[in-house]
């Protein structure tokens, strides 16, 4: 994954999407571009065309934040977009003459303590998509992915090569759309990740609906929505997710769900709840 054409064509899909109407500009006579031309960026941004140029050309080196919001602004870039944004400048600047090499972390038995007290489902991952960590009723509302040979525990490749996850997510489209733009925020703010990058190229190769969106260059950030969830024991659930960093763990992210008191998603959310908390279930989480 070339650094220097991600940051080109994150700001030509930018550029393209801005009409010069909503930019003030007079469109006038015959234009080849769909969007703004450099020439207009570079002026609305207070920056001359060839230092826009040369940061289309994907080379972001020693430039500043005030540019980097400026041009942010010029784009209309959102909170997710601008992040972004500046993670690439960071990435392309110089490097640490020696870098530490990470090494995997546990999970933490007082992280497992505190997930498994929780009464709603929880779940931990990682910027790879990987089920890092759950608790019982997480690991029950799960179980479709974690048991799908073609998904190894990953959620984009449960997403993008199982048929299962278009039963699993009735949302599916969006579903997809959230998991590419999350991976492309990963992949900013971690160009030199070998996994991330492995994970990348297998679903580029293996899946045109991720090459598709992938292209698009979309990002954003995961922080709280609703998702549907066809489970196979419980049924339809609709349910309200919060999502949660680790300080000390910045690769982790745990999701926390709940449902809307009353509703029908509600009782099977209990329902759930008593199926984590079988003798059977149990019995496997302590295999496992």
């Amino acid at each position: 994954m070339n650094q220097r054409d991600t940051t080109g064509d994150f700001l030509r899909t930018r550029r393209n999407r801005i009409t010069p109407e909503q930019a003030g500009i007079l469109p006038g006579g015959r234009r080849r571009v769909p969007g703004l031309r450099r020439e207009e960026v570079a002026m609305l941004a207070g920056v001359s065309v060839e230092y826009y140029a040369r940061m289309e050309r994907g080379d972001l080196r020693g430039v500043s934040s005030e540019v980097l919001d400026s041009l942010a602004r010029t784009l209309r870039l959102d909170e997710a977009e601008t992040d972004h944004l500046h993670a690439l400048a960071e990435a392309a600047g110089p490097q640490p003459a020696r870098r530490k090499k990470k090494t995997e972390q546990p999970f933490r038995p007082s992280l497992q303590r505190f997930i498994d007290a929780i009464a709603m489902p929880v779940w931990v991952r990682d910027c790879r998509m990987d089920f890092v960590a759950g608790n019982p009723m997480g690991r029950v509302l799960y179980a479709p992915l974690l048991e799908d040979p073609a998904s190894h525990g990953n959620t984009a490749r449960f997403v993008f090569f199982s048929p299962a996850s278009r039963v699993f997510f009735p949302d599916w489209e969006e579903s997809a759309a959230n998991i590419v733009a999350s991976l492309r925020t990963y992949a900013g703010q971690n160009p030199r990740d070998k996994r991330l990058t492995d994970l990348i190229g297998e679903l580029v190769c293996r899946s045109d609906d991720f090459r598709v969106r992938w292209a698009a260059h979309d990002v954003r950030h995961h922080r709280t929505g609703v998702k549907r969830i066809h489970h196979p024991e419980v049924g339809d659930l609709e349910l309200v997710y919060e999502a949660m960093d680790f300080p000390a763990e910045p690769e982790w992210f745990m999701f926390g769900y709940t449902a809307e008191p009353g509703s029908p998603s509600e009782d099977r959310l209990k329902l759930l709840g008593s199926l984590a908390a079988s003798p059977q279930n149990i019995h496997h989480e302590e295999r496992t």
